[in-house]
């Protein structure tokens, strides 16, 4: 054996040193287990507390259900239920095994060559430095990233006791805001036209005001080109039964009065925009003609307007027994007797349907992976990210049940060949060719790596009418964030894509006003 192989190991100060690295290197796995156990419990609590939440559901509903079911149905409707669970619990593990075999054996392979490196001398990370590594790895990822997301919370979303907002009316369900300018000269014209901004209604408004601090707002993206510009907000469900009890007709009436309003303030018809499910209820509303000679141009962001058309989602669906294909298992009564539909139970459900890439353990080597670089010290976690995950992990809202049971029908329900929606409001058939028997224009965007709501899902009425559709790069929150940036390439006040064949919902909206459209 070549004795100069492990020359750095010989002699009293090297036999010291290897020990000194022994013992640092043990301190630090120490801190890598800790981190680690810490970050797999966190993670799995994460996931399950809305399984807790279901369960309490599933168990009332079946208390009534078995009653009304034969036993054999019941028993076999259990028998494909369990099958159902184990292929979900399947998809989650095989994604979650290929995540930590791809992770242990690169550092497997880092290890070796640090134990290597600590023996011989030869350059590159030594044992003390790889482990010092991985501990910084695990604690980045369980406890600085965390604290960034909490940390956002003052710059991210709305925050209505600024003087950016002024409160220009309410109902007993949603109050009115104008949102303000924020670039230095921009004033809002006051004959311009006004857009009124409908929210999404589970993960709730903040993701249509995202950074105005970093000019990444979707709502300021209109206000600031002086666009008179609204956004309806509803209010607290927790501490208002008239939300709690809100039917679809209820959420029409008050867009009405808001729309009136508007009219009156600026003499001018509203363009009316719904981000995400607030595109359908929205669609919805302008459909029962509550809203004829009010509303003269419609937006959609990323809405689900045809449920059905949705793959993943149907697909999902069809492996779910019929039985279980009930929002009453989402439901939960409120102290006062109240019903509404557990927000975080809803949120959970669209995990399960990706769960290959949302199962818990997955998505925690998932994070560990964005940190790993060869200084972690240096990877920043930037406010775009910890914006974002302070969206989907604080934002998840109650809904009034009457609410989402028209969106739980356009999921199951598919628009007839005519036009005619699954859901209707006050008594009527809703039809989307209504939108263009009244002239209003209508521009649809959708992101084209959406894996929430699909294109099929987004563009539906296209099949029945002539819309305008644009297609934004990313994903389902990209048009809230990325674009809502003035100076991005898809800049929702430009014309972008090949030859400048898609507007923004800006553009749309001033060209309109202009009377360029």
């Amino acid at each position: 054996m070549d004795n100069d192989l492990f020359k750095p190991m010989q002699g009293l100060k090297g036999f010291m040193d290897f020990n000194t690295a022994l013992i640092t290197s043990y301190l630090n796995k120490i801190r890598s287990i800790q981190a680690y156990w810490a970050g797999i419990y966190r993670y799995l609590d994460d996931f399950t507390t809305p399984y807790w939440i279901a369960q309490d559901a599933f168990f009332r509903t079946e208390q009534r259900k078995v009653t009304q079911v034969p036993l054999e149905q019941t028993m076999m409707d259990y028998w494909e239920l369990f099958q159902f669970n184990m292929q979900v619990v399947q998809k989650g593990y095989d994604s979650t095994v290929k995540a930590m075999n791809e992770f242990h054996q690169e550092k497997l392979s880092q290890a070796m060559q640090a134990w290597f490196n600590t023996i011989t001398g030869a350059k590159g990370d030594d044992i003390v430095a790889y482990t010092q590594r991985e501990a910084r790895l695990l604690e980045k990822t369980i406890y600085e990233y965390p604290k960034a997301i909490r940390d956002i919370g003052p710059h991210y979303g709305f925050h209505f006791e600024e003087n950016s907002y002024i409160k220009v009316a309410q109902t007993d369900r949603f109050d009115l805001y104008q949102v303000l300018p924020t670039e230095p000269g921009v004033r809002t014209r006051k004959k311009g036209k006004p857009v009124m901004v409908i929210h999404p209604y589970v993960l709730g408004p903040n993701i249509v005001c995202f950074l105005p601090d970093d000019r990444k707002s979707y709502v300021h993206a209109f206000a600031n080109t002086g666009t008179p510009t609204y956004v309806r907000i509803m209010k607290d469900i927790d501490d208002n039964p008239a939300v709690q009890t809100m039917t679809g007709e209820e959420d029409c009436l008050d867009t009405k009065y808001f729309c009136e309003k508007l009219r009156d303030i600026h003499n001018r018809p509203v363009t009316l925009n719904g981000f995400c499910q607030g595109g359908f209820i929205a669609a919805c509303e302008i459909l029962s003609g509550e809203l004829d000679g009010l509303v003269d141009a419609f937006v959609t962001c990323v809405s689900p307007m045809d449920g059905t058309q949705s793959k993943s989602l149907v697909e999902y669906l069809e492996h779910l027994p019929p039985r279980f294909r009930d929002l009453g298992y989402a439901v939960k009564t409120l102290p006062n007797g109240n019903r509404v539909v557990d927000g975080k139970v809803m949120s959970w459900v669209y995990k399960l349907k990706s769960m290959e890439s949302e199962a818990p353990v997955f998505a925690f080597y998932r994070d560990m992976k964005m940190f790993d670089k060869p200084d972690i010290d240096d990877v920043k976690i930037s406010r775009t990210a910890a914006a974002l995950n302070n969206w989907l992990i604080y934002e998840r809202t109650d809904l009034p049940e009457a609410i989402t049971q028209m969106s739980f029908k356009s999921y199951t329900i598919p628009v007839t060949d005519d036009g005619t929606l699954p859901v209707s409001l006050f008594g009527r058939k809703l039809n989307f060719k209504r939108i263009q028997e009244k002239g209003i224009k209508f521009l649809i965007c959708y992101a084209a790596r959406d894996n929430l709501v699909e294109r099929e899902t987004a563009v539906a009425p296209a099949k029945h009418i002539e819309v305008e559709i644009t297609e934004f790069p990313k994903g389902h929150g990209a048009i809230g964030t990325s674009w809502s940036h003035p100076d991005s390439e898809c800049a929702l006040h430009k014309r972008f894509g090949p030859d400048g064949k898609y507007r923004g919902p800006v553009r749309f909206h001033l060209d309109i006003e202009a009377g360029k459209d």
